[in-house]
Parts: structure tokens; sequence; C-alpha cells
């Protein structure tokens, strides 16, 4: 298939190009390389350098390619950064969305994409949530990425496309920056590997729903391959607590790790995990990496020196 990643040079965007390409598929990439990295691609992809809030380019870009299917993942993924400027914040998660639902209308591109289930369903959710619970965000992220996911379904209804969402868990898995704003067990990974005390913020027992990169790359393609559009929950349905994360880290790294503990900050849920009863039925798709063995690939990676091009 003709294929286009946004946010291909990214963490989990650079996996799913590598899958891509694997089953032969011609992939095109979309990334403004502002956290994306060109060196975590092969070189196969054609790579255009475009910021997806430039919806002329965009345009362009999608015009000259043609591709079948557009797997969109470029984003503003920062919660507190979200908090900080909401107006940024949505020009990329929203703006940037509709540049691309309208770019694909006349390709007849079907869209995938990576929304947020972690940051989506509220404080009040059943846990864990499955796709029925009406979202209540508690950050500007989270509302971005809901109100993104309304455009997918208009466009579905005004233009009988089949695009579809998937609710991401917290993605985790090599490639992802341990020394950067989001991805905790990189970045615990990191202070292992470096002989420092990680910071928690908070008391350390709000829990989130870990899912393997190489899992979630499955999701998407099992997505991709999906005729009708939908919203699915791509998550594991447990529960991790951050103490419990730091202790699978100092097994991995066969170190005791010491916390630092600091004040929680705002528009972070308490506790998060995602029912994905409906990825299994509609998609075929199971999250098959235990959490043990996942960090255990991320500390591997982080000691063999973080490379750009490591496997799944």
């Amino acid at each position: 298939m003709r294929t286009l990643v946004t946010g291909g040079a990214g963490f989990i965007g650079s996996h799913l190009v590598d899958a891509l390409l694997q089953r032969g598929d011609t992939v095109h990439v979309i990334d403004d390389l502002s956290s994306g990295r060109r060196s975590r691609l092969p070189q196969d992809p054609t790579v255009w350098e475009i910021d997806i809030t430039d919806a002329a380019s965009v345009t362009a870009m999608i015009a000259e390619a043609q591709p079948q299917v557009i797997y969109h993942l470029a984003a503003q993924i920062d919660v507190r950064a979200s908090v900080a400027d909401p107006a940024r914040d949505a020009a990329v998660n929203v703006g940037g969305t509709i540049n691309l639902l309208q770019a694909a209308r006349p390709v007849e591109a079907k869209i995938v994409f990576a929304s947020t289930g972690g940051a989506l369903y509220g404080m009040e959710t059943p846990i864990p949530s499955d796709e029925q619970v009406q979202p209540a965000p508690e950050a500007p992220y989270g509302t971005a990425k809901y109100c993104a996911e309304q455009y997918l379904g208009l466009f579905n209804r005004l233009y009988g496309t089949r695009h579809t969402a998937l609710r991401l868990g917290n993605v985790y898995g090599p490639r992802q920056d341990p020394g950067g704003e989001a991805g905790v067990v990189a970045i615990f990974a990191g202070c292992a590997h470096r002989g420092q005390q990680p910071t928690i913020f908070g008391d350390g027992a709000q829990t989130r729903d870990y899912v393997y990169v190489g899992d979630v790359v499955n999701a998407f393609l099992a997505a991709g391959d999906t005729r009708p559009g939908g919203v699915w929950n791509i998550g594991t349905g447990q529960e991790t607590s951050v103490l419990e994360l730091v202790k699978h880290i100092s097994q991995a790294a066969d170190r005791n790790l010491e916390p630092v503990f600091a004040p929680a900050r705002p528009g972070e849920l308490q506790r998060s995990a995602l029912e994905a009863a409906a990825a299994q039925r509609d998609l075929g798709w199971i999250p098959a990496t235990p959490i043990e063995e996942g960090i255990a690939r991320v500390y591997a990676w982080v000691h063999n020196g973080q490379p750009d091009r490591a496997a799944l």
C-alpha cells in the first residue's frame, strides 16, 4: 500500500515506519523534526519536513504522494505544555488533524489517528475504562485529542469516510527519549543507568496502563487494514503504579532505585487503565508483552547507548 506516517521520525512513528516497510508498503513521512529525528529512520521512506499546522504544505504533499492510509501520530504530547499553552496544543492537535482530514478527502485516504486513553477519560471513570465511558479530560491535551476524534467522526458522517481513532495507553519502549519530558519508563531507566535518583511527582501511588510500543504498532497495522471506521482503546487493562514501575526498573538494572518525591503536577490523573476487549474483538489485537519484559528491553536499550535504530 501507499502509506503516510505523520510524526514518523518520532518514538512510536519510527517503529511503525519500520513495520510498514517490512510488509512492503511505499512509505512517506511528515515530521517537522522538532522532537523527531531522521536518524531513527531507514533510508527507504521519503521524509517531508513539514509542520502539520501548515495546511497548504500538507495538502500539496498528500496530493503528490497519494497515500491510501495516513497514520497520524504527529502531535503536541506534553500534558504540562498543554496546561501552560492550551492554544498551541489545540493548534497542533486539533488544527493539524483538520488539515489532514481536508487534505485526505481528494485522494480518498483513510486516517488512523493516535488519540489518548490515559488523558481522556477523567477522574471519576470506572477502571479499567471502556470506550462507552463519557470522556472528561483534566487537561487541554486530552480535550484537544477528544476534539480531534470528534472531527474524524464528523467527516465519517458527512463524507462517508472510514477514519479511525486509537486511544492509546502509556506507550513505552526503545527510542523513547530518556531525557525528555514524557515517557516515565525511559526517564527512570536513564536515571538507573546513570546511577541517579528518579523524581516522582506526587506520592507514587498514581497508576497508568503501560503498553509496549511493539504491541501498539501491531494495533495501528490492524486498524489500517480494517475497513470500517471506529474508536478503540489500546491498552492492557492493568494498572501499574509509579512505585511499582520503580521496582521493575530496579530489577532490570539490578540496582536499588531510591526516588525523590516532588509535589504532584496539575492536570494529571490519579488512576488510569484501558479496557481493550473491543480491539480484541474487532481488530484481532491483544497486548502480548508483559511489563517486566518490556521494561527489561528498555533498560537494555539505554544500557547499550540508546541507538536510534534500535529494534523492537
